[in-house]
C-alpha cells in the first residue's frame, strides 16, 4: 500500500465489492451496473487495485493479472478524469511494482480501439508505447494478438532488461 499526496493506492479486497460497484456506476454515469457478487467473482480471475482520495472514496480502479512474465492491465478507470495524472499514475506505478516483484518482464495495457487520444497520451507519459517491429518475444506477441482479438490494442512498458527467451 502506498500513500503520496492525498491518494492511497492498495490492492482491493472482496469486502470492497460494494464500494467498487458504486464507483463503477458513478464513474460511468450508470452505464455500468454490476452486482457486488459479480465484483467478488472477478477476484478469482484478476487482481484489482484501488486509488482512494483522502476521504477514502474510490477515485480509480484497475484490474490486472500476471502470466508468463507478462503483466496485463485490462481494466483501468479513473474518475473524475482530471485525476489521471495523479491518482492514475500512482495506480499504474503500484501495479508495476507488484509486477516487478513477480519478475514480470513487461507490463501491457489493453486499450480500447476507440480510446480517447488523451488516454493514450496519458499512458505514454507513464512510459508506455505501441509495440514496434518483429523482434518481440513470442509470449509478448501472443498477448498482443489476444488483445486484437478482444477489440483492443496494446501499449507496453518493459520492466526488465534481462528477458527470459526460453521458458524453463
Amino acid at each position: 500500500m502506498g500513500t503520496t499526496g492525498t491518494f492511497q493506492v492498495c490492492r482491493a479486497k472482496p469486502s470492497d465489492a460494494q464500494a467498487i460497484t458504486g464507483f463503477l456506476a458513478s464513474a460511468t454515469g450508470g452505464r455500468v451496473s454490476v452486482a457486488p457478487q459479480v465484483v467478488k467473482e472477478r477476484f478469482g480471475a484478476k487482481g484489482l487495485w484501488l486509488a482512494r482520495d483522502a476521504d477514502g472514496k474510490i477515485v480509480g480502479l484497475a484490474g490486472w493479472r500476471a502470466e508468463n512474465l507478462v503483466a496485463r492491465i485490462d481494466d483501468f478507470l479513473i474518475f473524475p478524469a482530471e485525476l489521471y495524472t495523479s491518482a492514475g499514475r500512482m495506480l499504474i506505478e503500484g501495479i508495476e511494482k507488484a509486477a516487478q516483484e513477480l519478475q514480470c518482464e513487461v507490463s501491457m495495457i489493453f486499450v480500447p480501439l476507440r480510446a480517447a487520444s488523451g488516454l493514450v497520451a496519458f499512458y505514454q507519459t507513464c512510459g508506455y508505447r505501441r509495440p514496434e517491429g518483429e523482434g518481440l518475444p513470442r509470449v509478448w506477441r501472443q498477448t498482443i494478438e489476444e488483445a486484437a482479438e478482444r477489440g483492443r490494442f496494446v501499449m507496453l512498458k518493459q520492466l526488465r532488461e534481462d528477458l527470459v527467451l526460453r521458458p524453463m
